[in-house]
């Protein structure tokens, strides 16, 4: 249409958003269908943290609040940061937006120009390299595929920087993989950052609560204290305090980046819902004594799920570290034929077939920037989960 912004033809809708949407709409019209595409907790938020939120509507904290956070809410991310990451922030260094996705997009708008290049590990989060392109910079994927455990080695780093690289986005635990850096494995990546003091780093920890076995957490700027003027750590309460329609993320960095950021925000959205940042402040400081109980719930589908994914024909599915997903490969199955007689000639192609044919929704690889692929977020029930395994075990029995 003529009136629409050429903006728009350098972005995509969200796969993982398309997925949900076509399963419950599949699901609306009476089909038995299964879905593994929406990256959320299937947890209740913890009662403290709504009743909070109660509170404040009872007690009128309904009105505008500054641009960019609660004054306490900023004082307790910034508690959070110095017991938890090793990291001192200042109020006036923290910045809370609506949902991690808008901390993320701020800090894009607030600093990309036309040619500026943005390292992206893939494969990659759907949004990373959308909000690049609607900041008017140019997305660099860089593969780090099952041969590396879906983790970008220090060469592949080094390799892509260039005069005009700007950011390096990082995430881990990783959506989609799972993958999770070690302490050793992040500090040869930032080791390589080191030597490049024109680019910047975006952590993106999301998933810092969420991981398994013995498996550490830690971010960038913790790891190698000399990043830590050029690195902006980002965070949110949705994915550990299952508080994703809450919409609130928060980041902390250098005052200069932050002061641009909130000069962003004031002229989209102004500030967060006040009542999700009371919510927020109750989650940041009040009981944590869910998440070890959550993380277990958590691994114990990991193991079920991996288990069976690797019992399926033409399936490998490594083990990731953290988060609620996997990301298996199924090399094995392309080129065959399903049951009904899909040509499976793509990633795209078998989870469209699994889909129609038994009722499975995921998202394909090519959506995150790594083929052939597919993602599955395990944060449904056991039951849920069983079955649908069973039912992708079938499919891929049935490929000829």
């Amino acid at each position: 249409m003529p009136f629409l912004s050429d903006t728009l033809a350098r972005v995509k809708p969200s796969a993982t958003i398309a997925v949900t949407n076509k399963a419950r709409e599949l699901q609306a019209a009476g089909r038995d269908v299964i879905g593994l595409g929406a990256g959320e907790p299937d947890f209740d938020t913890p009662q403290n943290i709504k009743d909070a939120g109660k509170r404040a509507i009872d007690e009128g904290k309904t009105k505008y609040t500054a641009v960019d956070g609660l004054p306490e809410l900023k004082k307790a991310i910034c508690e959070k940061f110095a017991r938890e990451n090793g990291l001192s922030y200042a109020p006036n260094q923290i910045t809370v937006g609506t949902g991690g996705k808008q901390i993320l997009y701020n800090a894009l708008m607030a600093t990309l120009n036309p040619g500026d290049e943005v390292i992206i590990p893939a494969p990659y989060w759907v949004s990373y390299p959308d909000m690049v392109l609607l900041a008017g910079g140019t997305p660099v994927p860089v593969a780090a595929g099952i041969d590396t455990a879906f983790k970008l080695t220090p060469a592949a780093l080094e390799a892509a920087i260039t005069p005009k690289t700007k950011w390096f986005i990082f995430n881990s635990p990783s959506n989609p993989t799972g993958a999770g850096y070690t302490r050793t494995e992040l500090k040869a990546l930032t080791d390589v950052l080191m030597r490049h003091d024109h680019v910047w780093v975006m952590s993106d920890d999301m998933y810092e609560h969420l991981v398994f076995d013995d498996f550490e957490f830690c971010t960038p700027a913790q790891v190698e204290p000399g990043l830590y003027a050029r690195t902006l750590t980002t965070n949110g309460v949705s994915k550990a305090y299952a508080m994703t329609g809450w919409r609130i993320g928060y980041a902390g960095g250098p005052v200069e980046l932050i002061k641009a950021m909130s000069t962003i925000q004031s002229q989209s959205t102004s500030n967060p819902c006040s009542i999700s940042q009371y919510a927020a402040l109750e989650a940041l400081t009040g009981p944590q004594g869910f998440l070890p109980e959550n993380r277990k719930t958590f691994q114990r589908r990991r193991d079920m799920v991996v288990s069976m994914l690797n019992a399926a024909e033409g399936i490998n599915c490594p083990t990731p570290e953290g988060a609620f997903y996997v990301y298996p490969d199924i090399s094995g199955c392309i080129g065959k034929t399903s049951a009904a007689g899909s040509v499976i000639s793509d990633d795209e192609a078998f989870a469209t077939a699994l889909l129609e044919e038994n009722g499975v929704a995921v998202v394909f690889g090519a959506a995150f920037g790594l083929s052939p692929n597919f993602r599955v977020s395990y944060a449904t029930s056991d039951e849920a989960l069983r079955e649908a395994c069973t039912r992708i075990q079938t499919f891929c029995a049935n490929l000829r």
